[in-house]
């Protein structure tokens, strides 16, 4: 057992250490680091600039001549406000919708006074109700409607 234990170790009962850290050898791996980092940045630097140089320069296009629409907004507040108040004198104007048939537009308050006037077009008559339509009940499709009775 006495084989296994080191002679030039002190004994652990002492509590502390009893030799410093070496700090020259710290000091120099702060150091080495420090300019190890300084010299890695500055090649990436070098090399981004390299890369940028051998880039063509980029042509100032305008986007509105080469895309087709629909287009990007530029400034959705400005495109919005625009859009409503076309809408807005579409719906309080007047307008021609088809001038050789005589079609015009006329504001949507005096439409709706017009149509309360006049009353809504109706049908004549209902249309007929063909014979082979079933009528459903609860529990299933029912009798048809207009059972035939069997011939003899």
């Amino acid at each position: 057992m006495e084989e296994n234990t080191n002679p030039h170790r002190p004994a652990p009962e002492s509590g502390h250490e009893t030799s410093d850290v070496n700090i020259w050898a710290v000091g120099k791996f702060g150091i080495a680091l420090v300019a190890i980092t300084v010299l890695s940045v500055g090649m990436l630097v070098g090399l981004f600039k390299f890369f940028e140089s051998r880039e063509p320069k980029p042509v100032a296009v305008d986007p509105v001549k080469i895309f087709p629409s629909p287009q990007l907004e530029r400034s959705e507040p400005t495109d919005l406000k625009e859009f409503r108040d076309t809408e807005e004198k579409i719906l309080n104007g007047y307008g021609w919708v088809d001038h050789e048939n005589g079609l015009v537009r006329i504001p949507v308050n005096q439409a709706v006074d017009l149509l309360a006037k006049r009353g809504l077009p109706t049908r004549q008559q209902a249309p007929v109700q063909a014979a082979s339509v079933s009528m459903p009940t609860e529990s299933g499709l029912g009798q048809p409607a207009h059972s035939e009775e069997p011939k003899k």
